[in-house]
């Protein structure tokens, strides 16, 4: 139903009054009208809002979770915070104690466990960032910092880049989910349940499912994860943990992680006064890891083109010439269980 606004209505209510009245404008009938025309317009207004609140395209938030849990159970997907191993060095017998902090520049973590210093002068101990999703995902070495002076302690880094952190299940994704389960319902152990199986684990970002991949009743899941990155270990043995309380008995499944395609990006920039080419290339990486996010798992392949396009649209580039694109001027082909990650810009 189309809401009518409070002219329309009072128009027609002063049609449908008897001529034999008064409907002059200032006059009782007119006026009187009017303010029956104000409330049926509001009225309108709130029935329009909750027919709104039927169709699940016009969720979101909450909204969107008490809808789509009500009819199918499925939950939002929480936040994490990133974990990862550090390696802390300083005077033998020093005492590290669970929730003392480390950090990068910007970033806190905590200590999840108590240690003490070895003779070898160095312990290895796990860490969580203080905040939650994807703020704790930083690069190796860079958790290198006490805020607080620990005695004894003189050094902390990260051996490894941290990458598990994850931020709770976006809008779209839920509603795909709740899509996916009306209409391609997982039963039976049948195609669609394996999907549905690995998409319900935290961190999971999108997967895909091979049946009879290598003979009968055998399964192949490939799995990127929530930062549409290719799955850790970890993620990947989470999900197979999860199948496997799940599945009928039978079926031999084989979890894997989507191998990561780089793009990696040579160009000749022309830059706004002002800007850095270092800078430039910031803003042209995070423009193109979006768009490479946005196609994860949904297209065969990297449009030359469009990587041209997040180019001249990053700020603070103001043209560009000479475009290669993993050393060539074609689209990038993307297998089945290949997901193309952002590589390098002008590097090399």
């Amino acid at each position: 139903m189309e809401t009518e606004t409070e002219q329309q209505i009072h128009e027609r209510m002063m049609y449908n009054t008897d001529d034999e009245h008064d409907k002059s404008p200032g006059g009782l009938i007119w006026d009187a009208n009017m303010a029956g025309a104000v409330e049926f317009s509001t009225m309108q207004e709130e029935i329009e809002y909750v027919e709104g609140l039927m169709d699940v395209e016009n969720l979101e938030g909450d909204d969107l979770a008490r809808f789509v849990y009500q009819r199918t159970g499925i939950t939002r997907k929480p936040a994490t915070r990133s974990v990862t191993t550090v390696i802390i060095s300083g005077a033998a017998g020093s005492v590290i104690t669970k929730g003392d902090l480390i950090s990068t520049e910007t970033v806190d973590f905590e200590i999840l466990e108590d240690a003490v210093i070895p003779d070898s002068g160095q312990v290895s101990v796990l860490a969580s960032s203080v905040l939650f999703g994807a703020i704790g995902n930083v690069p190796s070495g860079v958790i290198n910092r006490f805020p607080v002076t620990i005695s004894g302690l003189v050094n902390v880094y990260n051996p490894e880049p941290v990458t598990n952190g994850y931020e709770a299940e976006p809008d779209e994704d839920l509603r795909q989910r709740y899509y996916d389960k009306l209409q391609r319902p997982g039963k039976a152990g049948n195609k669609y349940h394996y999907l549905e199986w690995a998409k319900e684990v935290v961190g999971v970002g999108d997967a895909r499912v091979v049946p009879r991949w290598n003979g009968p009743l055998t399964v192949k899941v490939i799995v990127i994860d929530s930062n549409k990155q290719p799955a850790s270990e970890e993620l990947v043995e989470d999900v197979f943990t999860h199948i496997e309380s799940e599945r009928p008995f039978g079926a031999d499944v084989t979890v894997v992680g989507a191998a990561g395609v780089p793009i990696n990006i040579t160009a000749t920039l022309s830059l706004v006064e002002g800007y850095t080419e270092e800078l430039a290339i910031e803003n042209i990486k995070k423009n193109i890891t979006r768009y490479l996010q946005s196609l994860a798992f949904k297209s065969p392949f990297i449009s030359y083109a469009k990587i041209g396009s997040e180019i001249i649209d990053s700020e603070g580039v103001l043209d560009y010439q000479n475009l290669m694109v993993n050393g060539g001027i074609a689209n990038i082909p993307i297998g089945d269980e290949q997901v193309a990650i952002m590589g390098g810009v002008n590097e090399g």
